[in-house]
């Protein structure tokens, strides 16, 4: 179920009335009351949710600048946003992390995305592989440790997870050090003399459960045998995503008195960020988070390479183009772009068709020549080029022609933008009249 779009249909109810007494009001938290147990919230978290909106919107003082429906918006939203926990404050300094969980969480993939957000934040940072059950998996993470570009250790062959660690720690200079531990199919007292092993080895500052995202309200009581196992510093859940399937995971977590650190939105190492209660809300109702798109972009700038000179950018190429779609991918899967946006109920499939046609675009500009990159008339006037690029990407010719046409209304409206002082001073007004928040409701 769509959590997020549950909420914003029911909300819109409230919203589209032009006027709103008490009885909508009530009508309101009976609706909100279906969505959120039918997306496995507590149903004892659900009742005591409905009892404060109900004494906060209709019993509480509003602000005299606030309509009733105003001052019920803002209420559902607050205490949503409590009964999701509180936003994390993630320690930026030198620091061990040991990262435990059961099987299929992934845990393993978990630590490769702390370690990349680690090092964005110009920390170096030290994977160890101490998964001494699953096969492979010190394998998986050397690789995740390549990709990510952090330092990695381990023992081949030891059978003794505590050992691998002790002789790891000999060995480490980075900041961060962060320890992959085993999981089990079941919470046992295995697993527990094993994460306790460790953890007298490491002495972690942190230590981070991984529960997936569709676990429904028995994440908060996984949260509770781990921690009491070894105290919890935090949970990180994945397999989260805009529609906010996560969130019976996230109340129960709360719920348990564990603190949610992180969550993971997509496969991608930078499909991670820290958790924020007032920012997954947000986005389930549809209010842009601007401030978390700027966030990305920063970051990608700041990793970029700059391939091309400023002053090859006064002209618009293929070649600088294609430097374009590169950072536009960066940012994650279109639907979670579309989400910060406040744009949450596009279509899925128009948002797989914008995704297939980027990935279209890339795989002709790899089959184009460096001249072609530089100048795309010289495509647009040889069929036997089209030819060529479109065998070389498995595409049509006639998707070929259409991205050239694409390509080059792009490059009139740029050098319009440009060129005309008019039409400049146009888009200016129209960007300058947009507001600058977004208000709820």
């Amino acid at each position: 179920m769509d959590l997020g779009k549950k909420l914003r249909e029911a909300l819109a109810k409230l919203t589209n009335r032009p006027y709103v007494d008490e009885n909508d009001v009530k009508a309101l938290i009976k609706d909100l009351q279906r969505v959120l147990i039918s997306s496995d919230v507590s149903v004892k978290l659900v009742f005591e949710l409905s009892k404060r909106i109900e004494q906060k919107a209709l019993r509480a003082e509003k602000l005299q600048a606030l309509t009733l429906k105003e001052h019920v918006m803002t209420v559902v939203y607050d205490e949503l946003v409590s009964l999701m926990g509180k936003t994390y404050q993630p320690r930026l300094d030198k620091h061990k992390i040991l990262v435990c969980g059961l099987f299929g969480a992934g845990k393993t993939t978990t630590c490769a995305k702390i370690a990349h957000y680690y090092k964005t934040k110009g920390l170096s940072v030290a994977l160890v592989a101490a998964d001494i059950d699953r096969p492979a998996a010190q394998e998986q993470l050397e690789q995740l440790a390549k990709s990510v570009g952090s330092a990695f250790y381990t023992v081949k062959g030891e059978k003794n997870a505590a050992a691998i660690v002790l002789d790891s720690l000999k060995k480490i200079k980075e900041e961060v050090i962060i320890v992959d531990s085993a999981g089990r199919s079941a919470f046992d007292e295995s697993l527990v003399g094993e994460l306790r092993s460790i953890a007298s080895a490491l002495k972690p500052d942190e230590n981070y459960l991984v529960i997936s995202g569709d676990m429904g309200q028995v994440a908060g009581k996984q949260a509770m045998e781990f921690n009491s196992a070894v105290p919890l510093s935090g949970v990180i859940v994945t397999k989260m995503d805009g529609s906010g399937k996560g969130g019976g995971a996230l109340s129960a977590v709360a719920a348990s008195g564990s603190k949610i650190a992180f969550v993971g939105i997509g496969e991608k190492v930078n499909d991670f960020e820290v958790y924020s209660s007032e920012k997954f809300v947000g986005r389930l109702l549809g209010v842009p988070d601007f401030e978390g798109l700027m966030e990305k972009i920063k970051e990608i700038s700041q990793q970029q390479e700059q391939d091309t000179q400023p002053a090859e950018m006064d002209k618009l190429t293929i070649e600088n183009f294609y430097q374009q779609l590169k950072s536009v991918k960066k940012l994650g899967p279109l639907g979670n772009v579309f989400s910060m946006l406040g744009a949450v109920d596009v279509p899925k499939d128009m948002v797989q068709q914008s995704e297939q046609k980027l990935g279209k675009y890339e795989a002709m500009i790899n089959s184009m020549t460096k001249a072609e990159k530089k100048d795309a008339y010289i495509i647009k006037a040889s069929p036997t080029r089209i030819a060529r690029i479109a065998k070389g990407s498995g595409v049509s010719e006639k998707e070929v022609k259409e991205f050239l046409s694409q390509f080059e209304k792009m490059e009139k409206m740029m050098g319009k933008f440009k060129n005309d002082r008019g039409f400049r001073k146009k888009m200016e007004k129209m960007m300058s009249g947009m507001p600058k928040d977004m208000k709820i409701g």
